[in-house]
């Protein structure tokens, strides 16, 4: 299998006309499918509807949607929607976010994320597959709740962005796909293993569930602009290492650089930014970002995919230029 997801950011600083392009050329390139997130920039439906109307094969993917600023039903509903628009394309990934984008955005109590997503998911299930929906749950009590228009496929895959050993059991148990961030190649392995032991307690196995990681990518073939490429991922990762609350620094310090971990989030909390993004080791980005010429580049995924990943999904760090976007997503397509 050589299926290739693309991730891009949904902020105002890309136009929809760059999108579109892009989309464009990702579909051209035979790419799986096209993810987009949102905390507070766009919506992602929105976004991904669009591509749907510009595009024929390529998936459309949230990656991701929380849990906790829509009900479940209107999210079956929301979904539903795009993939009756895209002709069966949708794609649902879901996660818990964190307490930085739920409280400090939406506004609503971060409680319960491992709890409610097991509820979330099973409302969803229930209500694409068209059957009434009675539920009365810890967080939701619905009753007679029936979707008169169910989406085209007859089960829409939904992935989970999960990192804890307790919901990384979850994705197994429940999910099509898992959707992490960061993952860290040397612990693929041992990550799947958590998986599979949740898929065993719904009957599955881990060839059930998609490990489809966002991979940090920067392709060139130029040293200096290579160099300029390592401080972007960098800063990316200090970023949600140091303000993005404990998911990532946790994950980060399971993976062996506790050490770093700490310093970048030191250094975050004093406002020094530069010396957070300098915390970070060489060892620390080669073992979750792709960087270097086209060869290195296709040479670094094949590795993440012999150490488990079934389909990564090529992203782009912050800053990262649309020429630079167009030639790594060129380099590494699956179909050149």
């Amino acid at each position: 299998m050589n299926e290739i997801g693309l991730a891009i950011n949904s902020r105002g600083d890309t136009s929809d006309e760059e999108i579109i392009a892009i989309s464009k050329l990702a579909d051209d390139l035979g790419y799986h499918s096209f993810w987009t997130s949102e905390s507070w920039g766009r919506d992602a439906f929105t976004i991904l509807t669009m591509i749907a109307c510009h595009t024929e094969n390529i998936r459309l993917a949230t990656g991701i949607v929380n849990t906790y600023s829509r009900t479940p039903a209107l999210l079956a509903q929301t979904i539903a929607s795009l993939d009756i628009i895209s002709k069966g394309r949708a794609i649902l990934g879901l996660g818990s976010s964190g307490k930085v984008v739920v409280e400090g955005w939406h506004g609503v109590p971060f409680d319960s994320p491992l709890a409610r997503t097991r509820e979330y998911i099973e409302i969803i299930r229930k209500a694409l597959s068209g059957v009434p929906v009675n539920h009365q749950g810890k967080f939701y009590q619905m009753d007679r709740f029936r979707m008169i228009s169910p989406p085209v496929q007859q089960r829409l895959p939904i992935y989970v962005a999960s990192l804890g050993p307790k919901n990384l059991a979850l994705t197994g148990e429940l999910a099509d796909g898992w959707l992490p961030v960061w993952a860290n190649r040397e612990r693929i392995s041992d990550l799947k293993e958590q998986l599979s032991a949740g898929a065993a307690k719904s009957g599955r196995n881990i060839a059930d569930v998609t490990v489809a990681p966002y991979l940090m990518c920067y392709t060139s073939e130029n040293s200096e602009d290579l160099a300029h490429g390592a401080e972007l991922l960098r800063a990316h990762m200090a970023y949600y290492i140091g303000g993005m609350g404990n998911y990532y620094f946790d994950s980060f310090s399971r993976s062996g650089f506790a050490d770093e971990a700490k310093a970048v989030r030191k250094a975050w909390a004093s406002r020094n930014r530069d010396e957070a993004a300098n915390a970070i080791t060489d060892q620390m980005l080669e073992s979750v970002v792709v960087l270097g010429d086209p060869q290195q580049c296709r040479d670094q995924i094949a590795k993440f995919r012999q150490s488990g990943v079934d389909m990564p999904v090529a992203t782009f760090p912050h800053g990262a230029t649309l020429d630079t976007m167009h030639r790594t997503i060129k380099a590494i397509a699956p179909r050149l």
